[in-house]
């Protein structure tokens, strides 16, 4: 219903605020998954995450020290579905071998990030100090632009965009999060 200044007269809680523009508030869940290095098993457990309305925020896959196991890491957020019901069904899957939720506190969680900024002159040394302030490395240079390496957190790597935009943040590339419980438990 609309008031006079063309706004709703109904009070919006802060839940269907948040829900109508996007907003996150659950935990963010990484999953790492043990799977058969085979044709189709990406597919699969991607669509499985689809059918049930999941975005996946970041998806990396990759080889184990096993050439027939591949581990598949991706972040979810739990705000909007509830993990559990999606991690049973991707038990059911025939190439699924083993599922880990990995706690945020106890797991090691790292992204890598490559930035093309174009810069010259005065403003590339400021530039390289902020490159050095978050431990990054210079991987390529050339009269009009520098390419920069910046490995570590989500928060980290986003960081470092914001630093960067300024100066004429050309291109970015990250990988999206890969992580490894710490101690001895095995994923």
């Amino acid at each position: 219903m609309m008031n006079a200044d063309g706004g709703t007269s109904e009070t919006l809680s802060l839940d269907a605020l948040h829900a109508s523009v996007g907003v996150r508030s659950g935990r963010k869940h990484v999953l790492s998954i043990l799977v058969e290095n085979k044709p189709g098993v990406l597919t699969r457990v991607a669509g499985l995450f689809t059918r049930r309305g999941f975005n996946i925020d970041t998806l990396a896959v990759g080889p184990t020290d096993d050439d027939a196991i591949s581990r598949i890491t991706l972040t979810v957020d739990g705000a909007v579905h509830p993990i559990d019901q999606v991690t049973k069904q991707l038990h059911k899957l025939v190439n699924v071998i083993k599922i880990r939720d990995l706690e945020p506190g106890e797991s090691l969680a790292r992204e890598l990030a490559l930035f093309k900024v174009n810069v010259a002159g005065p403003q590339r040394a400021e530039v390289m100090q902020i490159c050095d302030i978050f431990r990054g490395k210079v991987v390529d240079v050339s009269k009009e632009s520098v390419i920069f390496e910046v490995t570590g957190t989500t928060e980290k790597i986003t960081a470092f965009d914001q630093m960067l935009k300024p100066f004429g943040l050309v291109e970015m590339m990250r990988t999206g999060e890969i992580a490894i419980a710490r101690g001895r438990d095995e994923t």
